[in-house]
Protein backbone atom coordinates (compact mmCIF):
# COMPACT_ATOMS: atom_id res chain seq x y z
CA UNK A 1 0.00 0.00 0.00
CA UNK A 2 0.95 3.26 -0.62
CA UNK A 3 -0.19 5.24 1.74
CA UNK A 4 0.55 8.83 0.88
CA UNK A 5 0.01 8.59 -2.97
CA UNK A 6 -3.25 10.31 -4.07
CA UNK A 7 -4.92 10.39 -7.41
CA UNK A 8 -7.94 11.99 -8.96
CA UNK A 9 -11.42 10.09 -10.06
CA UNK A 10 -14.70 11.18 -11.37
CA UNK A 11 -17.00 12.25 -9.12
CA UNK A 12 -18.73 8.62 -10.30
CA UNK A 13 -20.68 7.66 -7.29
CA UNK A 14 -22.96 11.49 -7.06
CA UNK A 15 -25.25 10.48 -9.51
CA UNK A 16 -29.07 9.87 -8.50
CA UNK A 17 -29.06 6.05 -9.30
CA UNK A 18 -26.07 5.66 -7.30
CA UNK A 19 -27.47 7.59 -3.74
CA UNK A 20 -30.00 4.79 -3.77
CA UNK A 21 -27.35 3.08 -1.69
CA UNK A 22 -26.58 4.15 2.22
CA UNK A 23 -24.11 6.31 2.39
CA UNK A 24 -21.31 6.04 5.24
CA UNK A 25 -18.32 7.87 5.66
CA UNK A 26 -15.47 7.19 8.15
CA UNK A 27 -14.13 10.28 9.61
CA UNK A 28 -10.90 11.25 10.44
CA UNK A 29 -8.79 14.41 10.64
CA UNK A 30 -7.13 15.83 7.68
CA UNK A 31 -3.39 16.05 7.21
CA UNK A 32 -1.12 18.77 5.56
CA UNK A 33 1.07 15.97 4.41
CA UNK A 34 -1.16 12.54 4.25
CA UNK A 35 -4.29 14.35 3.47
CA UNK A 36 -5.83 12.65 6.10
CA UNK A 37 -4.50 10.23 9.49
CA UNK A 38 -5.74 7.05 10.91
CA UNK A 39 -5.30 3.37 9.92
CA UNK A 40 -5.17 3.13 6.57
CA UNK A 41 -4.93 -0.57 6.08
CA UNK A 42 -8.03 -0.65 8.04
CA UNK A 43 -9.79 1.91 6.16
CA UNK A 44 -8.90 0.35 2.74
CA UNK A 45 -10.51 -3.03 4.31
CA UNK A 46 -13.76 -1.02 5.64
CA UNK A 47 -13.88 0.06 2.23
CA UNK A 48 -14.03 -3.07 0.81
CA UNK A 49 -16.18 -4.88 2.89
CA UNK A 50 -18.80 -1.55 2.36
CA UNK A 51 -18.63 -2.14 -1.27
CA UNK A 52 -19.15 -5.97 -1.22
CA UNK A 53 -22.23 -4.98 1.05
CA UNK A 54 -23.79 -2.48 -0.80
CA UNK A 55 -22.74 0.77 0.87
CA UNK A 56 -21.22 3.47 -0.91
CA UNK A 57 -18.39 4.42 1.61
CA UNK A 58 -15.29 6.52 1.72
CA UNK A 59 -12.87 8.71 3.64
CA UNK A 60 -14.35 11.68 4.74
CA UNK A 61 -12.10 14.30 6.70
CA UNK A 62 -13.14 16.83 9.23
CA UNK A 63 -11.72 19.99 6.81
CA UNK A 64 -13.98 18.28 3.98
CA UNK A 65 -17.54 17.55 6.11
CA UNK A 66 -19.56 20.35 4.42
CA UNK A 67 -22.72 20.24 5.85
CA UNK A 68 -24.63 22.70 3.83
CA UNK A 69 -23.07 21.05 0.45
CA UNK A 70 -24.86 17.52 -1.42
CA UNK A 71 -21.66 16.39 -2.73
CA UNK A 72 -18.25 16.01 -0.60
CA UNK A 73 -14.98 15.71 -1.10
CA UNK A 74 -13.46 12.07 0.21
CA UNK A 75 -11.26 9.54 -0.58
CA UNK A 76 -11.23 5.74 -2.00
CA UNK A 77 -8.54 2.92 -2.01
CA UNK A 78 -8.11 1.48 -5.21
CA UNK A 79 -6.68 -2.01 -4.58
CA UNK A 80 -4.89 -3.09 -8.06
CA UNK A 81 -3.11 0.58 -8.16
CA UNK A 82 -2.63 0.23 -4.33
CA UNK A 83 -3.46 4.24 -4.87
CA UNK A 84 -5.86 6.43 -2.53
CA UNK A 85 -7.99 8.80 -5.05
CA UNK A 86 -9.76 11.98 -4.45
CA UNK A 87 -13.48 12.08 -5.66
CA UNK A 88 -17.00 14.00 -4.77
CA UNK A 89 -19.44 11.13 -3.00
CA UNK A 90 -23.03 11.77 -1.77
CA UNK A 91 -23.68 13.56 1.66
CA UNK A 92 -23.32 10.59 4.24
CA UNK A 93 -26.24 9.17 5.88
CA UNK A 94 -24.29 7.55 8.45
CA UNK A 95 -20.79 8.64 10.01
CA UNK A 96 -18.32 6.40 11.48
CA UNK A 97 -15.93 8.30 13.63
CA UNK A 98 -12.67 7.02 13.49
CA UNK A 99 -10.81 10.68 14.05
CA UNK A 100 -7.88 8.83 15.62
CA UNK A 101 -6.28 10.17 18.42
CA UNK A 102 -7.92 11.83 21.85
CA UNK A 103 -5.87 15.00 21.05
CA UNK A 104 -7.26 15.83 17.74
CA UNK A 105 -10.82 14.93 18.67
CA UNK A 106 -10.19 17.51 21.10
CA UNK A 107 -9.47 20.53 19.02
CA UNK A 108 -12.07 23.20 19.23
CA UNK A 109 -13.35 22.72 15.00
CA UNK A 110 -13.27 19.57 15.53
CA UNK A 111 -15.64 19.38 18.59
CA UNK A 112 -17.95 22.20 16.97
CA UNK A 113 -18.03 19.94 13.54
CA UNK A 114 -19.24 16.87 15.54
CA UNK A 115 -21.87 18.85 17.99
CA UNK A 116 -23.17 20.17 14.21
CA UNK A 117 -23.22 16.53 12.90
CA UNK A 118 -25.23 15.17 15.68
CA UNK A 119 -27.99 17.82 15.41
CA UNK A 120 -28.40 16.94 11.56
CA UNK A 121 -31.78 14.74 11.40
CA UNK A 122 -30.49 12.80 8.20
CA UNK A 123 -27.04 11.85 9.40
CA UNK A 124 -26.71 9.11 12.16
CA UNK A 125 -23.18 9.41 13.52
CA UNK A 126 -21.74 6.52 16.09
CA UNK A 127 -18.88 6.38 18.54
CA UNK A 128 -18.68 9.91 18.93
CA UNK A 129 -15.91 10.21 21.16
CA UNK A 130 -12.96 8.58 23.08
CA UNK A 131 -13.70 6.95 26.67
CA UNK A 132 -12.13 8.73 29.91
CA UNK A 133 -11.41 6.40 31.70
CA UNK A 134 -12.19 7.46 35.35
CA UNK A 135 -15.77 8.84 33.83
CA UNK A 136 -16.35 4.93 32.68
CA UNK A 137 -15.94 3.69 36.47
CA UNK A 138 -18.18 6.71 37.23
CA UNK A 139 -20.71 5.27 34.75
CA UNK A 140 -20.19 1.51 35.74
CA UNK A 141 -20.40 2.59 39.16
CA UNK A 142 -24.35 3.51 38.65
CA UNK A 143 -25.24 0.32 38.05
CA UNK A 144 -26.18 -2.20 40.73
CA UNK A 145 -25.61 -4.94 38.03
CA UNK A 146 -22.02 -3.80 36.32
CA UNK A 147 -20.82 -2.32 39.79
CA UNK A 148 -19.50 -5.88 41.34
CA UNK A 149 -17.29 -6.19 38.25
CA UNK A 150 -15.26 -2.82 38.96
CA UNK A 151 -11.90 -3.10 40.93
CA UNK A 152 -11.89 -0.22 43.41
CA UNK A 153 -11.10 3.12 41.97
CA UNK A 154 -10.04 6.21 43.33
CA UNK A 155 -9.47 9.42 41.02
CA UNK A 156 -5.64 10.21 42.33
CA UNK A 157 -5.42 13.34 43.26
CA UNK A 158 -3.36 13.57 46.68
CA UNK A 159 -1.38 11.13 48.78
CA UNK A 160 -3.82 10.51 50.91
CA UNK A 161 -5.66 8.85 48.38
CA UNK A 162 -2.66 6.77 47.46
CA UNK A 163 -2.35 5.56 51.31
CA UNK A 164 -5.48 4.42 52.14
CA UNK A 165 -5.97 2.24 49.08
CA UNK A 166 -2.34 0.89 49.81
CA UNK A 167 -3.94 -0.39 53.19
CA UNK A 168 -6.65 -2.03 52.10
CA UNK A 169 -5.21 -3.18 48.73
CA UNK A 170 -1.48 -3.95 48.68
CA UNK A 171 -0.87 -3.95 44.50
CA UNK A 172 -2.53 -1.06 42.69
CA UNK A 173 -2.33 0.50 39.21
CA UNK A 174 -2.11 3.95 38.45
CA UNK A 175 -3.29 4.72 35.14
CA UNK A 176 -3.64 8.04 32.72
CA UNK A 177 -7.16 9.05 32.57
CA UNK A 178 -6.76 9.19 28.46
CA UNK A 179 -3.84 6.86 28.19
CA UNK A 180 -3.30 4.49 25.53
CA UNK A 181 -2.08 1.12 24.79
CA UNK A 182 -0.36 1.18 28.31
CA UNK A 183 2.14 4.20 27.94
CA UNK A 184 2.38 5.90 31.65
CA UNK A 185 0.94 3.34 33.44
CA UNK A 186 2.49 2.57 37.21
CA UNK A 187 2.08 -0.48 39.32
CA UNK A 188 2.54 -0.26 42.99
CA UNK A 189 3.45 -2.89 45.24
CA UNK A 190 3.86 -2.83 49.01
CA UNK A 191 6.07 -5.82 50.54
CA UNK A 192 6.50 -4.94 54.52
CA UNK A 193 9.35 -7.20 54.98
CA UNK A 194 11.71 -5.25 52.68
CA UNK A 195 14.15 -2.57 53.67
CA UNK A 196 12.63 -0.37 50.97
CA UNK A 197 9.35 -1.88 51.04
CA UNK A 198 7.35 0.62 48.38
CA UNK A 199 8.08 -1.05 44.50
CA UNK A 200 6.92 1.32 41.79
CA UNK A 201 6.82 -0.14 38.02
CA UNK A 202 6.48 2.23 35.45
CA UNK A 203 5.84 1.55 31.98
CA UNK A 204 7.78 3.13 28.92
CA UNK A 205 7.13 2.97 25.38
CA UNK A 206 9.78 -0.01 25.72
CA UNK A 207 10.07 -2.09 28.59
CA UNK A 208 9.53 -0.59 32.46
CA UNK A 209 11.46 1.06 34.89
CA UNK A 210 11.44 -0.07 38.51
CA UNK A 211 11.93 2.08 41.77
CA UNK A 212 12.10 0.84 45.62
CA UNK A 213 10.57 3.62 47.97
CA UNK A 214 11.40 3.49 51.82
CA UNK A 215 8.95 5.80 52.58
CA UNK A 216 5.01 6.98 51.62
CA UNK A 217 6.48 10.27 50.80
CA UNK A 218 9.31 9.30 48.41
CA UNK A 219 6.82 7.01 46.87
CA UNK A 220 4.61 10.13 46.16
CA UNK A 221 7.15 12.20 45.26
CA UNK A 222 7.76 9.63 42.45
CA UNK A 223 4.25 9.15 41.72
CA UNK A 224 4.01 12.83 41.17
CA UNK A 225 6.96 13.37 39.00
CA UNK A 226 5.89 10.78 36.57
CA UNK A 227 2.09 11.95 36.38
CA UNK A 228 3.88 15.21 35.33
CA UNK A 229 5.54 14.14 32.84
CA UNK A 230 2.45 12.30 31.28
CA UNK A 231 0.49 15.41 31.39
CA UNK A 232 -2.79 13.70 32.39
CA UNK A 233 -4.56 12.92 35.51
CA UNK A 234 -4.48 9.41 37.45
CA UNK A 235 -6.93 7.08 38.83
CA UNK A 236 -5.58 4.54 41.21
CA UNK A 237 -7.37 1.13 40.65
CA UNK A 238 -6.88 -2.34 43.19
CA UNK A 239 -4.69 -4.50 41.32
CA UNK A 240 -6.25 -7.81 40.86
CA UNK A 241 -4.26 -11.32 40.64
CA UNK A 242 -4.44 -11.87 37.75
CA UNK A 243 -5.13 -16.13 36.63
CA UNK A 244 -1.45 -17.35 34.78
CA UNK A 245 0.22 -19.32 32.45
CA UNK A 246 3.74 -20.54 33.60
CA UNK A 247 4.10 -17.64 35.29
CA UNK A 248 2.57 -14.93 33.08
CA UNK A 249 -0.71 -13.44 34.06
CA UNK A 250 -3.27 -12.87 30.66
CA UNK A 251 -6.22 -11.09 30.22
CA UNK A 252 -9.23 -11.06 28.04
CA UNK A 253 -10.13 -8.61 24.84
CA UNK A 254 -13.68 -8.58 24.38
CA UNK A 255 -15.10 -6.45 21.06
CA UNK A 256 -18.96 -5.91 21.17
CA UNK A 257 -20.79 -4.28 18.45
CA UNK A 258 -24.12 -3.45 17.52
CA UNK A 259 -25.87 -6.17 14.86
CA UNK A 260 -28.53 -5.90 12.17
CA UNK A 261 -30.92 -5.18 14.75
CA UNK A 262 -29.01 -2.41 16.67
CA UNK A 263 -28.33 -4.85 19.34
CA UNK A 264 -25.35 -5.19 21.27
CA UNK A 265 -23.51 -8.72 19.80
CA UNK A 266 -20.18 -10.36 20.84
CA UNK A 267 -17.93 -10.42 17.66
CA UNK A 268 -15.55 -12.11 19.75
CA UNK A 269 -12.64 -12.66 22.63
CA UNK A 270 -9.14 -12.94 22.39
CA UNK A 271 -6.57 -13.53 25.04
CA UNK A 272 -3.35 -11.59 25.60
CA UNK A 273 -0.43 -12.73 27.71
CA UNK A 274 1.85 -10.27 29.60
CA UNK A 275 5.46 -10.04 28.75
CA UNK A 276 8.37 -10.95 31.01
CA UNK A 277 8.74 -7.77 32.47
CA UNK A 278 5.77 -5.73 31.33
CA UNK A 279 3.12 -4.21 33.44
CA UNK A 280 0.30 -4.64 30.76
CA UNK A 281 -0.50 -7.35 28.28
CA UNK A 282 0.08 -5.44 25.37
CA UNK A 283 1.23 -7.33 22.32
CA UNK A 284 4.18 -4.34 21.56
CA UNK A 285 5.25 -4.41 25.40
CA UNK A 286 5.95 -7.82 24.91
CA UNK A 287 3.01 -10.29 25.52
CA UNK A 288 1.68 -12.18 23.16
CA UNK A 289 -1.93 -13.41 21.43
CA UNK A 290 -3.19 -16.79 22.29
CA UNK A 291 -6.24 -18.42 22.54
CA UNK A 292 -8.98 -17.57 25.34
CA UNK A 293 -10.39 -21.37 25.66
CA UNK A 294 -6.92 -22.89 25.38
CA UNK A 295 -6.13 -20.28 28.56
CA UNK A 296 -8.77 -20.99 31.13
CA UNK A 297 -9.06 -24.78 30.33
CA UNK A 298 -5.21 -24.78 31.54
CA UNK A 299 -6.26 -23.00 34.20
CA UNK A 300 -9.48 -24.15 35.26
CA UNK A 301 -10.14 -27.32 33.62
CA UNK A 302 -12.63 -27.88 30.68
CA UNK A 303 -16.14 -27.21 32.85
CA UNK A 304 -15.08 -23.97 34.41
CA UNK A 305 -13.72 -22.86 31.77
CA UNK A 306 -16.66 -23.01 29.96
CA UNK A 307 -18.50 -21.33 32.85
CA UNK A 308 -16.08 -18.50 32.95
CA UNK A 309 -16.63 -18.23 29.00
CA UNK A 310 -20.06 -17.89 29.32
CA UNK A 311 -19.57 -15.37 32.19
CA UNK A 312 -17.79 -13.50 29.58
CA UNK A 313 -20.12 -13.66 27.18
CA UNK A 314 -23.01 -11.93 28.89
CA UNK A 315 -21.55 -9.95 31.27
CA UNK A 316 -19.85 -7.98 28.09
CA UNK A 317 -23.39 -7.19 26.92
CA UNK A 318 -24.39 -5.54 30.36
CA UNK A 319 -21.17 -3.52 30.66
CA UNK A 320 -21.61 -2.46 27.09
CA UNK A 321 -25.34 -1.09 27.80
CA UNK A 322 -25.00 0.52 30.47
CA UNK A 323 -21.19 2.44 29.55
CA UNK A 324 -23.94 3.44 26.42
CA UNK A 325 -26.72 4.58 28.20
CA UNK A 326 -24.86 6.53 30.58
CA UNK A 327 -22.58 8.24 27.98
CA UNK A 328 -25.98 9.81 26.07
CA UNK A 329 -24.31 8.96 22.35
CA UNK A 330 -25.08 6.09 20.38
CA UNK A 331 -22.73 3.81 19.91
CA UNK A 332 -21.57 1.16 17.46
CA UNK A 333 -18.76 -0.90 19.52
CA UNK A 334 -16.31 -0.95 21.88
CA UNK A 335 -13.61 -3.57 22.81
CA UNK A 336 -12.97 -4.40 26.44
CA UNK A 337 -10.35 -5.34 28.59
CA UNK A 338 -10.98 -8.07 30.92
CA UNK A 339 -9.33 -10.14 33.82
CA UNK A 340 -10.25 -13.46 35.13
CA UNK A 341 -8.70 -13.54 38.84
CA UNK A 342 -7.18 -17.03 40.62
CA UNK A 343 -10.61 -18.32 41.36
CA UNK A 344 -12.44 -17.37 37.89
CA UNK A 345 -14.12 -14.34 39.37
CA UNK A 346 -14.44 -11.31 36.09
CA UNK A 347 -13.45 -8.13 36.46
CA UNK A 348 -13.41 -4.92 34.00
CA UNK A 349 -10.44 -2.51 33.10
CA UNK A 350 -11.26 -0.79 30.37
CA UNK A 351 -12.96 -0.13 27.87
CA UNK A 352 -12.78 1.67 24.13
CA UNK A 353 -15.01 3.48 21.82
CA UNK A 354 -12.41 3.22 19.05
CA UNK A 355 -11.25 -0.12 19.08
CA UNK A 356 -7.88 -1.51 17.44
CA UNK A 357 -8.44 -4.09 14.80
CA UNK A 358 -8.27 -7.92 16.22
CA UNK A 359 -5.69 -9.70 14.62
CA UNK A 360 -7.66 -12.95 15.06
CA UNK A 361 -8.80 -13.51 11.64
CA UNK A 362 -12.52 -14.54 12.42
CA UNK A 363 -12.62 -12.45 15.04
CA UNK A 364 -11.54 -9.64 12.44
CA UNK A 365 -13.85 -10.60 9.30
CA UNK A 366 -17.22 -10.25 11.38
CA UNK A 367 -16.03 -6.96 13.08
CA UNK A 368 -15.75 -5.39 9.52
CA UNK A 369 -19.09 -6.85 8.87
CA UNK A 370 -20.53 -5.55 11.60
CA UNK A 371 -19.88 -1.61 11.23
CA UNK A 372 -21.73 -2.23 8.29
CA UNK A 373 -24.49 -4.25 9.28
CA UNK A 374 -25.31 -2.02 12.09
CA UNK A 375 -25.02 1.02 9.20
CA UNK A 376 -27.74 -0.93 7.65
CA UNK A 377 -29.89 -0.76 10.83
CA UNK A 378 -29.32 2.82 11.35
CA UNK A 379 -29.97 3.67 7.77
CA UNK A 380 -33.26 1.77 7.52
CA UNK A 381 -34.75 3.01 10.93
CA UNK A 382 -34.09 6.61 9.73
CA UNK A 383 -35.68 6.40 6.49
CA UNK A 384 -39.09 4.79 8.09
CA UNK A 385 -39.09 7.28 10.60
CA UNK A 386 -38.52 10.13 7.68
CA UNK A 387 -35.48 11.39 9.01
CA UNK A 388 -35.95 11.30 12.40
CA UNK A 389 -33.37 9.93 15.05
CA UNK A 390 -33.10 6.00 15.68
CA UNK A 391 -32.96 4.83 19.22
Amino acid sequence: MKPGTLTAEPAAHADAAANEKPVLAILTIDDDIQHFRGNRANFADLLATGEQMGFIAYVLTVKHLKLDRPRLLGYTYDSKSENWAKAYFPRPDIIYNRIPQREDERLPRVRKKLLSVARQPDIQLFNRRFFNKWTLFQWLNESKQTRPFIPETKRLTESLVLSSLLRRHSHLYLKPVRGKAGVGIMSVRVQPEKNLPYRLQIQEEKGSRTYRCATMNKLWDRVLKQSRAVGEPYIAQQGITLASVNGRPFDLRALVQKNISGQWELTGIGARVAGDTSITTHVPRGGYIDEPEKLLVSVFGQEKAQKVLAKVRSTVLLLARQIERSSKHRMGEMSMDLGVDASGGLWFFEANSKPMKFDEPHIRKKSLEQIFRYSQYLYHTARQHKGGVSP
